[in-house]
């Protein structure tokens, strides 16, 4: 008999491992905006301004910065057994935990995956003030919701099957002739994606995403770090991704840990929403246009915490096909190959 998985609404929640409080408030609160619903001396509270969960971001002091879980909302309380029993069938670490174990969260269930990533999936949440029509706080730069994931994982094959039985769809892939998948993206909630599988050195976190409704926030808030002589906190862009169709800004947080800005990306709910893919050689399936992807692109990435806390090692992508070549979060960098075509419906 098969075990159901939980039904999965949208992505929720991450945590971060910082090593300075005061810095990353700096950056998440005074440069990106986001509301601070609670604080402490171990840990900063945050959301965006059409969020009404306790949080879509937890920052948490640390000696080592890495992830420190992805959350996933459920449909109802009762997936949380679902969560738990699926996973055990699944031989994965498994931990039950009491409502406010995380402030703000009810009961939960947390599990180390299958792709090594620390994953909570809950249902009840603490409300608080939704401040989508707060004008006089946002700022011009102001960000609506968290959008999505970004995982490096060294098989993107498996991760994109795992994935799949969790009941996510792809809306868009990148593989080339012979069939290696470089990427994918899949949702559940009906946007482009929740969680973006991408080839590499793995289990590492790529970059999480928040979304906004504009592109001039996005470009209000290059002007915002210009200003404080912070324009090395831009990693890549502003620019429009290919796959997708989104307009981005990649930014490094003082720790290193990478955040996307991202606006204009486009509806996936209906049933019959159809899998766009894209040739790895196809550059344009990165950038519509845009500056070359800068060499951390394709090094950096945050650490993962396994659920005792350790840091996981780090497992080395080996696809015999991108033997001397450039791997990025995306498939390979700049490069030939059969003639350069638009994203293919299929």
């Amino acid at each position: 008999m098969t075990t159901a998985p939980p039904d999965v609404l949208r992505c929720a929640y991450a945590e971060l491992v910082v090593t300075d409080l005061v810095a990353s408030r700096a950056f998440y609160v005074d440069v990106l905006g986001l509301v601070v619903t609670h604080e402490d001396a171990g840990a900063l509270y945050l959301r965006a301004f059409e969020e009404y969960l306790h949080h879509s971001l937890v920052l948490r002091k640390g000696s080592t910065p890495a992830l420190g879980v992805l959350a996933y909302r459920v449909r109802s309380s009762a997936d949380l057994d679902l969560a738990e029993a699926y996973y055990r069938a699944l031989g994965c670490r498994v931990e039950r935990r009491a409502a406010g174990t995380t402030r703000g969260v009810g009961e939960a269930v947390r599990v180390l995956d299958p792709l090594g990533f620390p994953v909570e999936f809950f249902h009840e949440a603490e409300h608080v003030e939704r401040f989508t029509q707060r004008y006089d706080l946002h700022g011009a730069g102001a960000l609506s919701r968290l959008d999505h994931f970004n995982l490096d994982t060294p098989d993107v094959g498996a991760a994109r099957k795992y994935y799949e039985g969790l009941g996510f769809r792809v809306s868009e892939d990148i593989r080339d002739a012979e069939g290696t998948v470089y990427a994918a993206w899949m949702f559940r909630k009906p946007t482009v994606h929740d969680v973006a599988l991408t080839g590499g050195d793995g289990p590492r976190l790529h970059h999480i995403a928040f979304a906004s409704h504009e592109r001039h926030q996005i470009l209000h808030l290059c002007d915002h770090l210009g200003a404080l002589r912070q324009p090395g906190a831009i990693e890549r862009g502003p620019g429009r991704h290919g796959v997708s169709n989104a307009f981005y800004l990649y930014l490094r947080d003082p720790d290193g840990h990478r955040v996307e800005i991202y606006t204009h990306d486009y509806y996936t709910g209906d049933p019959d929403n159809p899998v766009i893919t894209w040739d790895v050689h196809d550059n344009q399936r990165r950038d519509w246009w845009g500056n070359p992807v800068v060499p951390s692109w394709y090094t950096d990435a945050s650490l993962v915490l396994d659920l005792s806390g350790r840091v996981q090692p780090v497992v080395a992508r080996a696809e015999p096909r991108e033997a001397g070549v450039t791997i990025g979060a995306d498939g390979f960098s700049f490069t030939g190959g059969a003639e350069f075509k638009l994203g293919e419906q299929v």
